[in-house]
């Protein structure tokens, strides 16, 4: 049977902010194998709330109250069943395509950033999004002054063109979309932040996550509950200031469920490598997680010794900080394909 293909876009009713809840019903029902064409939004519309926000944006905004948000700050859309997903098995969510849903994004560098302290400020820049040269550039820039800080899900600056300010002129940026969070229902019950990643996946912001690309979860409930959201237009390894290039987007998602391919955290395939994650609130423990899972990625499904593999990721795997502001920090650890022959 051909697959089909299902449409999810965002509106009060599809979208969740702030939190993973395996408690929470379905908004859509497909089977293993079927393509979603699924609408995402930035939680950070409104840094800029006349270029980042359309109808369909305000509708979520004005209709999720606060006291709906929260403890985390990223908007998913779903979650979705899939026919067939029992605990222990796999899903796979692979990008087919991704594409911004407004020609414009926005960076903050938040008081969670890595160098808040040597600033003493918050500020956003905005970048206009080339999707056709595959390029953003930035618009302008202005110190956020409001109080509270910066981090208040929904939070909705108004315009102020006198504060806005050139920024970064002759610069081009290289897009790299992708979900900044992904996941299934988390294994544990009741809400959790929607900040810190984990063995179900969430906030793990790995750039490579992008069309040509999936992340394989394990699957802890039936119908595995996927979620996608906090879309990015770019982002580089360790997301310094505390955001990447934060835009709404739309995708082509397929989704398939597999029996044979078990993980225990998230894996991502790349058209060239294999990519395993470490999350941990101590860089140096997310670091010997993210190796420690892929030598027994390579035990297990390149059936290479203990030993073989890890004499193979000292000497050909390559090890990243993923990022430094989720909570809990993240590093991968990525292994070529070609590096295996042929039997």
């Amino acid at each position: 049977m051909a697959p089909r293909v299902h449409e999810l876009p965002v509106t009060p009713a599809t979208c969740f902010w702030g939190f993973f809840d395996n408690a929470l019903p379905p908004v859509l029902r497909v089977a293993s194998g079927d393509i979603v064409h699924i609408e995402t939004l930035t939680h950070q519309a409104g840094d800029a709330p006349d270029l980042l926000m359309d109808a369909g944006t305000r509708a979520v905004y004005d209709a999720i109250p606060a006291a709906a948000r929260g403890p985390g700050v990223h908007i998913m859309t779903g979650p979705i069943w899939v026919e067939g997903a029992e605990p222990g098995d796999t899903l796979e969510v692979r990008v087919l395509d991704m594409a911004p849903r407004l020609p414009y994004g926005t960076n903050i560098a938040a008081w969670w950033g890595y160098l808040y302290d040597d600033f003493g400020k918050e500020r956003i820049t905005i970048y206009t999004i080339d999707a056709a040269a595959g390029l953003a550039r930035a618009a302008f820039a202005f110190d956020y002054r409001t109080t509270p800080k910066y981090e208040q899900p929904g939070n909705v600056t108004p315009p102020d063109p006198a504060a806005r300010q050139p920024a970064l002129a002759n610069v081009i940026v290289p897009l790299r979309p992708h979900f900044g969070v992904g996941g299934v229902a988390p294994r544990e019950n009741g809400r959790l932040n929607s900040i810190p990643p984990g063995a179900f996946g969430g906030n793990i912001d790995n750039w490579r996550f992008g069309p040509g690309a999936a992340m394989y979860y394990p699957v802890f409930h039936r119908g595995a509950l996927c979620y996608l959201g906090d879309p990015h237009m770019a982002e580089g390894d360790a997301e310094l200031s505390g955001t990447a290039i934060e835009a709404s987007a739309n995708a082509w998602v397929r989704l398939v469920v597999h029996k044979d391919f078990p993980v225990t955290h998230p894996i991502l395939e790349t058209p060239t490598h294999w990519i395993t994650h470490g999350f941990d609130e101590d860089l140096n423990h997310a670091m010997k997680a993210a190796a420690r899972r892929l030598l027994e990625f390579l035990v297990a499904h390149r059936g290479l010794t203990r030993d073989d593999a890890y004499s193979l990721i000292s000497v050909a795997a390559d090890f990243a900080v993923t990022q430094v502001v989720d909570i809990r920090q993240g590093v991968h650890g990525a292994i070529a394909k070609n590096l295996f022959l042929p039997a």
